[in-house]
């Protein structure tokens, strides 16, 4: 580091022979913006390489920290005569991680360009890099240095924390919180909420918790605490655990309208449980009571739930208290109770929530109308269907192709083609594949419900759209003809299709 310069040697030994743990980004470190992946068992750096619009003196000083050899880095480096400020460190070491010790050699040499007057954010990412490297001791090393300049911050030890648990080393984690006082940085409620949040986003929630048990004699929890562990369990589907935490919450904090980060959490693990709406509804009741409430996601995720095990009673608990709450249901959650009651053939029910949502300011995705389309199509309410299609189309949605296919189906079958040459003249203008089938259809289907003359107009148009006409659609429609004496027609036809 800057200011030790004797620890080069065995600082380089140290980096080439260290183990490298695998890493999950933690939002807290300093290097959150994604300097790594995990990728098996083994880390995976984002690469200079992969950095869109990267400044050329950048890349150039990334490309000597990975393709020269850790002693020779800084020779390659002075050689280039590449004058760096603090900035540049910062994105250079960013793109590093993959070449820790060369990268430290840069640390190093662009100290001497900048008299040793690195920003703390570059410091940050050393301590990260050799974290999330596994060189814990180089990592102290720098620690130590940084401590002497005056640099140390949560945010330094946010990464360590997050370096240690990722590495499945929690009690290094531990430790290194019960020593921050000795590096003036303060063991407080911020510090441990920080790490118990690089705990809990590893799936060690439990530890997490334990953990807590014991610090919680000397720092009180406070609402981010448990929102933490909540969600540490919510990751995890620990049903019986959230249960605990949540009445351990309520006892030593009591009940916070503003702790919805806490509710909403406790009540989306709970939908994972045997009975999960039920028991979810009986707690937000509880809430309501207490004017708390969760947040958007918990409704999102119970009334996906309610869909997927056609709970239209629980879907309607969820909704009532969703908008007495004063939530503004988004077009998604719209989406999901509609897709629920045309399930369960409430198709009534489901056009109904189309007009709420559009006076709610909800508006409706090709999802709404595609959804409430197919259904109205499946349970032969062909007027009502039309009426979709129109407001579908007219507010620039399309119907699907398969949804299209479905409609003339249905409609011919049912003997009233209007849809059918509706929803045909919507495929025409707006797709250009897999028209092949559904016209045949259409023209058949014209000719079979005694609309001849419509059956020979769609098949001309589809000659001259390019849309191949079946000899056997052919074969049918001069079989017609013939017996009203209209060969010529059927003559004309043949010659269009035979020029096709």
């Amino acid at each position: 580091m800057g200011n030790h310069k004797r620890r080069s040697g065995s600082e380089g030994s140290s980096l080439s022979s260290s183990r490298i743990e695998p890493y999950k980004k933690h939002r807290s470190s300093p290097a959150s913006n994604s300097p790594r992946q995990l990728s098996g068992k083994h880390p995976t750096f984002i690469s200079y390489l992969e950095a869109p619009n990267l400044h050329p003196k950048v890349k150039l000083l990334c490309e000597i920290i990975a393709k020269t050899p850790s002693p020779s880095v800084e020779k390659v480096l002075e050689d280039s005569s590449i004058i760096v400020s603090q900035g540049d460190v910062e994105d250079v070491l960013k793109l590093s991680y993959g070449f820790p010790g060369p990268a430290v050699k840069f640390f190093r040499w662009a100290g001497f360009q900048l008299g040793d007057r690195h920003s703390p954010y570059a410091w940050n990412l050393v301590v990260d890099m050799l974290g999330k490297n596994g060189l814990f001791d180089a990592m102290w090393d720098a620690i130590k240095s940084m401590k002497q300049e005056g640099l140390l911050s949560l945010a330094t030890f946010a990464s360590v924390f997050s370096s240690y648990v990722t590495a499945n080393r929690v009690k290094e984690a531990i430790r290194t919180f019960e020593v921050m006082a000795q590096y003036n940085v303060p063991c407080d409620i911020v510090a441990l909420n920080s790490l118990l949040s690089a705990i809990c986003r590893e799936g060690k929630a439990i530890e997490g918790k334990e953990f807590l048990g014991i610090a919680k004699s000397k720092i009180r929890p406070d609402s981010d605490t448990y929102a933490i562990l909540l969600e540490g369990f919510e990751g995890e589907g620990d049903v019986g655990n959230a249960r605990k935490v949540f009445s351990e919450m309520v006892t030593e904090i009591g009940w916070d309208p503003m702790n919805v980060p806490a509710y909403d959490s406790f009540l989306t693990t709970l939908l994972r449980g045997p009975d999960g709406i039920r028991e979810a509804l009986k707690f937000l009741e509880r809430m309501k009571d207490r004017r708390c409430f969760p947040g958007i996601k918990f409704f999102k995720i119970a009334l996906e739930e309610c869909g997927r095990t056609a709970d239209a009673k629980g879907a309607g608990l969820l909704w009532e208290a969703m908008t007495k709450s004063g939530f503004r249901p988004d077009t998604g959650m719209y989406n999901s109770l509609i897709a629920l009651h045309c399930h369960l053939k409430e198709t009534n029910v489901a056009k109904s929530l189309l007009d709420d949502m559009i006076r709610h300011g909800a508006f409706p995705d090709s999802q709404t109308y595609n959804v409430l389309f197919h259904f109205l199509i499946k349970d032969r309410k062909l007027r009502e269907a039309s009426a979709v299609l129109t407001e579908m189309t007219k507010n620039e949605f399309l119907p699907s192709p398969s949804n299209c296919r479905s409609a003339i189906r249905v409609s011919i079958d049912h003997g009233d083609p209007c849809l059918a040459i509706k929803v045909w003249k919507c495929m025409v203008e707006n797709y250009n594949s897999d028209l092949e089938e559904t016209g045949n259809l259409l023209v058949l289907g014209l000719r079979d419900t005694d609309r001849l003359p419509e059956a020979v107009k769609y098949a001309e148009d589809m000659i001259d759209r390019g849309i191949k006409l079946n000899s056997s659609t052919l074969s049918k429609l001069k079989q017609s003809l013939s017996q009203l004496g209209k060969v010529y027609v059927y003559d004309e036809l043949l010659r269009k299709w035979k020029l096709q």
